[in-house]
């Protein structure tokens, strides 16, 4: 008499295969879901970057920039940029999560500089790493 079917031992090997898959793949996916998420905080910096940079083109480099546009975090900063209330609200981050430094140089030839910084909230869907993306006037994300 033949019998089909597989072994005790058989289906334990499977399931013991299937669980050091998965205790893999679960870190590495939830990787990704954060850099999915840290995405829109990204464009959103971008978008103020672009925003000050077309600032800084119209008004030039004598323009004092922290006198008229006061550098901070959240809708008061934004609105200095042309940015209306909720505009950079997201699914992830609100419009709080982001702030900016126009830093002016003595020298009226030498154009400012600015560093845009994305936290991280602690509620709700937010990214868990890293917790601090900034944006510097060459483009460079920090991490």
């Amino acid at each position: 008499m033949t019998r089909k079917g597989f072994t005790l031992i058989e289906l334990m090997v499977v399931i013991f295969i299937v669980g050091i898959l998965a205790a893999v793949a679960i870190p590495i996916m939830r990787g990704r879901i954060d850099a999915a998420k840290w995405s829109e905080g990204r464009a959103a910096a971008g978008s103020i970057r672009t925003a000050i940079r077309a600032l800084i083109a119209e008004k030039g480099n004598t323009y004092a920039f922290n006198t008229y546009i006061p550098n901070g975090t959240g809708d008061a900063a934004l609105a200095g940029l042309g940015f209306a209330t909720g505009d950079l609200t997201g699914k992830y981050f609100p419009s709080s999560a982001y702030a900016f430094a126009i830093t002016e140089s003595a020298n009226p030839a030498v154009p400012p500089t600015y560093t845009i910084t994305v936290t991280s909230p602690a509620t709700g869907e937010c990214p868990t790493s890293p917790l601090v993306v900034t944006l510097d006037d060459q483009g460079n994300f920090t991490p």
